[in-house]
C-alpha cells in the first residue's frame, strides 16, 4: 500500500505539480476553450444559454483533462522513458492510472476554480442538482481518463497522441450539445448526437437544472448508458492495454 502510494504521489508531482511551476501558459490554455464558448453562446443567445454553457464548461474540462492524460503518458512514456521505470516495478497499471488521473485533476484544479466562481454567480442549482452533476462528471472523468489510458499504450508517437486528443476533444465536447439542449439541432441530425456518450451526461445535467425535461425512462436510460460505456471502457483498458509490451 505504501508503494503504491508513493507511486501516485510522484504521478502527480511529474505530471501536475512540476508541469504547472515550469509551463504556467498551460493554465490559461486550459481555461480559454470552455470560457471562450461559453461567452459566444452567451453573446449568441443574448444570455438564455449562459448557464447552461457554464454546466457544458464544466463537461469540457472534465472529459478534456481526461483525454489530456493520454498526450501526457506518450510523453512520459516516450520522451522520458518514464513508463518504461513503472513497468519494470511491481507497480500495476491500475496504480498508474490512478496516479496520472489525480495529477490531472490537480492541473485543472486552477480553471475548475474559475468555473465554479461562474456557477456560483449565474448557475443557480439546488443541492440535488448539484449532486446530479459532481456524479455525472465523475463518471465522464473516469471515461476520459480510461479512454486516454487505453490510446496512450497503442499510441507511438506523442504527436499522434496531441492529434488524438484534439480529434476526440471536439467530438465529445464541442460537437455534441453540451453547451445547450439538443432540442435546439433539427431532429434529422438530432440522431447523431446520440452516438456520443456526452450527450447522454450533458442531457442529465440539463435536466436536473430544469433546461430539458425529460420522461422518467429517458432519464433512466441516460444513465443506464453513461455508466454502462464508463464500465465497458474501464475494463477493456485494463484487459486489453498493452502494458508489458508497451
Amino acid at each position: 500500500m505504501g508503494r503504491r502510494i508513493n507511486q501516485i504521489n510522484a504521478s502527480i508531482l511529474v505530471n501536475a505539480v512540476y508541469a504547472m511551476q515550469g509551463y504556467p501558459a498551460m493554465l490559461i490554455s486550459n481555461l480559454l476553450s470552455p470560457l471562450s464558448i461559453i461567452i459566444i453562446v452567451s453573446f449568441v443567445s443574448h444570455g438564455m444559454l449562459t448557464s447552461i454553457a457554464i454546466a457544458g464548461a464544466f463537461m469540457t474540462l472534465f472529459v478534456g483533462g481526461g483525454l489530456s492524460i493520454q498526450a501526457d503518458l506518450a510523453h512520459l512514456k516516450n520522451d522520458f522513458k518514464f513508463q518504461d521505470m513503472i513497468v519494470s516495478s511491481p507497480t500495476g497499471a491500475l496504480a498508474y492510472l490512478v496516479g496520472m488521473a489525480l495529477s490531472e485533476l490537480i492541473f485543472i484544479l486552477p480553471s475548475l476554480t474559475v468555473l465554479i466562481i461562474l456557477a456560483f454567480l449565474f448557475l443557480h442549482a439546488s443541492l440535488s442538482a448539484m449532486l446530479v452533476i459532481v456524479v455525472v462528471l465523475a463518471l465522464m472523468y473516469t471515461f476520459a481518463t480510461v479512454f486516454g489510458f487505453f490510446l496512450s499504450t497503442i499510441t507511438t508517437d506523442v504527436l499522434q497522441s496531441w492529434a488524438f486528443s484534439g480529434i476526440l476533444s471536439i467530438l465529445l465536447t464541442t460537437i455534441p450539445p453540451v453547451y445547450y439542449p439538443i432540442t435546439y439541432i433539427p431532429l434529422p441530425y438530432r440522431y447523431v448526437a446520440y452516438i456520443s456518450p456526452t450527450t447522454y451526461a450533458a442531457g442529465i445535467v440539463q435536466n436536473a437544472l430544469g433546461f430539458l425535461p425529460l420522461p422518467p425512462t429517458t432519464l433512466a436510460a441516460y444513465w443506464v448508458i453513461i455508466i454502462a460505456v464508463a464500465l465497458a471502457l474501464f475494463a477493456v483498458a485494463i484487459k486489453k492495454n498493452k502494458w508489458r509490451d508497451a
